[in-house]
């Protein structure tokens, strides 16, 4: 079996903008996508020189931008290149995706990734705000109520996700590991696909 551990963030617009593609990409090739939400900002960037976004050089700042608008035109996604809710604290977001993986599978948890990562990067939302994820939830055909509250539940598999990640030297987001091959970014897709279509 060709399996993915996905490691991701859903406030990262790298994830965002990989999202789709990666799970297009698995289904051409027959592959399983394992998601695995986890603690990048508070357990892997201290650990690995990353820095939150409003602590890097203003030069950094600025080319982010200009590599997010020409992803967003190249792929034709939509983009807010400054959401109105960003930064985000995306902790229960991500307890929930970690939550929602056990009772409904793997598809439907990586079908509430996509949404969450959308909320914030195309439809101006809080994935911070409880309503909202209770909503988001629902809409993606769970109960956002019962999913929500079962989130603190799921620290266990959060944590352990974001303990693989440290042990697989994971720095950032989305990183895709494939038979011990890591791949760190969404324009690394296109290696991984190679990998995928030889094995």
């Amino acid at each position: 079996m060709k399996v993915i551990h996905y490691y991701l963030s859903p406030r990262s617009p790298w994830t965002y903008l990989g999202h789709e593609r990666l799970l297009a990409m698995t289904k051409k090739f027959d592959a399983v996508v394992e998601p695995r939400p986890f603690g990048l900002g508070e357990s892997i960037f201290p650990i690995s020189g990353g820095l939150p976004l409003n602590k890097r050089a203003p030069q950094r700042q600025a080319y982010r931008l200009i590599e997010l608008k020409r992803w967003s035109e190249f792929l034709g996604l939509p983009l807010n290149l400054n959401p109105r809710f960003f930064p985000v604290d995306d902790l229960a977001a991500a307890k929930m995706i970690a939550a929602a993986i056990k009772p409904n599978g793997n598809e439907a948890a990586l079908k509430l990734a996509g949404a969450l990562l959308r909320a914030v990067w195309a439809e101006e939302r809080d994935i911070s705000d409880p309503d909202t994820l209770i909503q988001i939830g629902d809409e993606n055909g769970l109960d956002g109520a019962l999913l929500y509250a079962s989130r603190e539940a799921a620290t266990d598999v959060y944590d352990a996700y974001t303990q693989a990640a440290i042990d697989l030297q994971v720095f950032g987001a989305p990183w895709y590991e494939y038979r011990g091959e890591s791949y760190w970014g969404q324009d690394r897709l296109d290696f991984l696909e190679r990998t995928l279509a030889a094995s």
